[in-house]
């Protein structure tokens, strides 16, 4: 279906503002780089710009290469180069200077690395809380082939949210993803993320690759089963035409009734479901939403990211 239409509802405003000015010229002089950018990000402009909430900026870490070739993604693979040391710092750096409170980590797959780059995750996470324990970190990491010592690695370094995705239901891993992936893989992430931290666990699916109702219901149940906290649907877009092509735009509507399901069925802390929606869309906002919800404010929020700093 790649051929047809795109509907009205996917069309965005190019990215503007003074504040995305802001952000893209601190991640320049640092020599940073984002996902926003590295994968063509629909809401690049909306989530820096803060339209609406606190502005969102998710740092790549490891590079701009990945070692995995998955037929959705628009980050470029191969050429890998090795680890910067001081990105943990520059990254520390960035976050003051741009005065964020509310912090988004990911990064390619490693495979190549002996650590698969758990270790450099855990060294940002570090590196942003030791400058101010209040600020938020969601860390979305690879599935670090499931192995357990250095999923722990991440586990362990105070994040607030930890966030591996799923991407897609069981039957369709592979051809959505590289077939160094997998559903079980990525839920025993998820299921040690929930069992050895004290953060919100964190996954999002795409809608739109040929999924059935019933696989999506069933594998909220699975992400439920594990522990997860937070869900986001969204739809899948093909990057180029050697991507994976798209199965079907879904509607609005439908994305409506998979955050009410989410939310109401399974009891998710928070559903973020658009077309648009990303896994780290409005994450900041979001996450105050899902505090909220509990009837915590902020400040307790930040209170216990401290207490998990000392």
């Amino acid at each position: 279906m790649s051929g047809a239409r795109k509907p009205d509802w996917l069309k965005m405003r190019p990215p503007s503002g003074e504040r995305f000015t802001e952000i893209k010229e601190t991640l320049r002089e640092h020599d940073l780089h984002t996902v926003c950018e590295e994968a063509s990000c629909p809401n690049l402009g909306d989530c820096w710009s803060g339209r609406n909430g606190p502005g969102t900026a998710t740092f790549m870490l490891l590079g701009d290469r990945c070692s995995r070739g998955c037929n959705f993604c628009d980050v470029q693979t191969g050429g890998m180069e090795p680890p910067d040391p001081d990105e943990p710092e520059q990254v520390a750096d960035a976050v003051a200077e741009i005065g964020l409170d509310y912090v988004v980590l990911t990064s390619v797959d490693r495979d190549d690395l002996p650590d698969q780059g758990a270790g450099h995750f855990a060294d940002t996470i570090r590196a942003i809380k030791d400058r101010d324990p209040s600020i938020l970190v969601e860390a979305l990491t690879p599935d670090f082939q499931g192995e357990p010592e250095l999923v722990a690695t991440v586990a362990e370094a105070g994040a607030d949210v930890l966030a591996h995705n799923v991407e897609t239901v069981a039957r369709l891993q592979w051809p959505v993803r590289d077939r160094r992936a997998g559903y079980e893989q990525s839920l025993s992430v998820l299921e040690q993320y929930a069992r050895e931290s004290g953060a919100y666990v964190k996954t999002s699916l795409m809608l739109g690759v040929g999924e059935y109702d019933h696989e999506v219901y069933r594998t909220l149940g699975d992400l439920r089963e594990v522990g997860t906290d937070i869900v986001t649907f969204g739809q899948y877009l093909q990057p180029s035409r050697s991507h994976l092509e798209v199965f079907d735009y879904v509607h609005p509507d439908k994305f409506e009734v998979w955050r009410e399901v989410a939310e109401r069925e399974f009891d998710f802390s928070y559903c973020a479901s658009g077309p648009m929606v990303r896994s780290s869309f409005k994450a900041g906002e979001f996450f105050v939403e899902a505090v909220e919800r509990e009837g915590r404010t902020v400040e307790d929020a930040r209170a216990e990211a401290r207490a998990r700093g000392d």
